[in-house]
């Protein structure tokens, strides 16, 4: 059996897309994941499986029978989240983790649009792109980041976000 971690995009934010964390869980059991455990109400699940083969097309087409919209799932083995963990290129901001964040990459940005991230970037902003995620440290908070909201379009792949505390509950959860 693999551990993996599901970060699940676009559910439970703003009332939409509604999957409650009790639901998933059960929904998972029934797709053969053992141990499994979610964190906060975002998105994110840490489980065991030993079939990882289109697991994540399968929870998506689950989740659109049953609830009606079809999230985007990333699964990561637990040792990709902590290679992704270990390059964080700003370790000095992991003392205040809800200013650092992860976009991680569902493929490698081909042909990533880096002069038009920079013109919109703050001024007091830092962000890096790897082949698996970018990293972003917003010190006046990620609300009021320009950048935040249009990475996806300037990388031109899908990606979903986690803040570093989540990054870090998720690798301990993964680790237990």
């Amino acid at each position: 059996m693999t551990i993996y971690v599901a970060l699940f995009r676009g559910i439970n934010v703003g009332g939409k897309h509604i999957l409650p964390m009790q639901d998933l869980r059960e929904l998972l059991a029934e797709l053969g994941c053992e141990d499994i455990q979610t964190y906060i109400q975002s998105g994110n699940a840490v489980f065991s499986s030993a079939d990882p083969i289109s697991l994540s097309a399968k929870i998506t087409s689950t989740i659109e029978e049953r609830f009606g919209f079809a999230p985007q799932v990333l699964l990561l083995t637990v040792e990709r989240l902590a290679a992704i963990a270990s390059e964080n290129p700003y370790p000095e901001a992991e003392a205040t983790p809800k200013l650092l964040h992860v976009w991680f990459l569902t493929e490698k940005a081909g042909n990533p649009d880096i002069d038009a991230m920079n013109s919109i970037k703050a001024e007091n902003e830092r962000f890096t792109l790897t082949d698996d995620a970018l990293y972003l440290h917003a010190p006046d908070g990620i609300g009021r980041s320009r950048l935040a909201a249009k990475i996806d379009r300037h990388l031109g792949v899908s990606t979903t976000a986690r803040n570093w505390r989540t990054v870090m509950k998720l690798l301990d959860l993964a680790k237990s």
